[in-house]
């Protein structure tokens, strides 16, 4: 592990392999906010002028990963996470664990731990999500990965079968929000996947979500794929009408974002959720 300062953020940990670095900050968050091969190009979008103004103060995305609560809620999903948090390091697993303080207003509390793989691109990140108020509470952990520009964002569709008396019941779902235009020309609904291409000249926000019973989205961008995987629970019911898998895009900014199934936990009960990133150049 290394400490160094990052664009404008002056605490943050490198941590390396002998192919991939991972940048995260104790300033804020908890944030990672670089992800690339060394000396690479970050694969993750930054976005630091970035802001929303809620009722609770100003939130700021930053770019990079980060974790929310699910289901989507203004302006308690939108908690300014401006502070700094606690960090420890664990040598023998090469990972940092980052805890959030407790939000005031939800009652709950953030950590994010990220270990990286002993060779190669492979990075496992544990989302976890405490309630620490005193009534319980129905949540999901919701991972959300911002993706530089100029790329293309997919996910997969269940193995294609024709019509016949053994597929005459539905695979899966697709939920749409009221501004999702599926005629807009980022959108690529194709036999083997669904497409989102990012534009920066077209700022209309788009959203899809599915429950992707593969378990695994992709971004292409230039010469790198990144890749995040994710338990499907069966049975499970899921947010935003059963969904695991979202895709967001507004101009250059665009989201890979999974989630966990819908829990409820009591007081000082958790909901955690992996994902396990791999980076290759194609």
């Amino acid at each position: 592990m290394e400490r160094i300062k990052y664009k404008n953020l002056p605490n943050c940990l490198r941590l390396t392999n002998d192919e991939i670095e991972v940048v995260v900050t104790t300033d804020v968050g908890p944030r990672i906010l670089r992800y690339a091969f060394l000396k690479g190009e970050n694969i993750f979008g930054e976005h630091f002028d970035a802001k929303v103004e809620t009722a609770l103060g100003e939130f700021k995305p930053y770019g990079g990963h980060r974790l929310w609560i699910a289901p989507e809620n203004m302006p308690n999903s939108y908690t300014p996470d401006n502070a700094r948090v606690e960090y420890f390091f664990d040598e023998q697993k090469n990972s940092i664990r980052l805890i959030q303080a407790i939000e005031p207003v939800t009652k709950t509390q953030k950590e994010i731990t990220v270990a990286l793989d002993e060779k190669g691109s492979g990075v496992s990140i544990n989302h976890k999500i405490t309630n620490c108020g005193l009534e319980s509470t129905e949540v999901a952990a919701w991972a959300l990965t911002i993706m530089r520009g100029g790329g293309e964002a997919l996910i997969p569709n269940e193995p294609f079968a024709p019509y016949g008396a053994e597929t005459l019941l539905p695979v899966r779902n697709l939920t749409v929000w009221s501004y999702t235009d599926l005629s807009d020309s980022r959108w690529l609904l194709g036999k083997d996947f669904i497409r989102l291409k990012v534009a920066a000249e077209k700022s209309e926000p788009q959203k899809i979500g599915v429950l992707n019973k593969q378990g695994w989205a992709q971004y292409r961008a230039g010469n790198l794929e990144f890749t995040k995987r994710f338990d499907f629970v069966e049975n499970a019911v899921y947010p935003d009408m059963n969904s695991n898998t979202e895709l967001y895009t507004a101009g250059d900014f665009v989201e890979i974002e999974s989630l966990s199934p819908l829990q409820k936990i009591k007081p000082d009960e958790s909901v955690e959720h992996i994902e396990r990133w791999k980076l290759d150049l194609v």
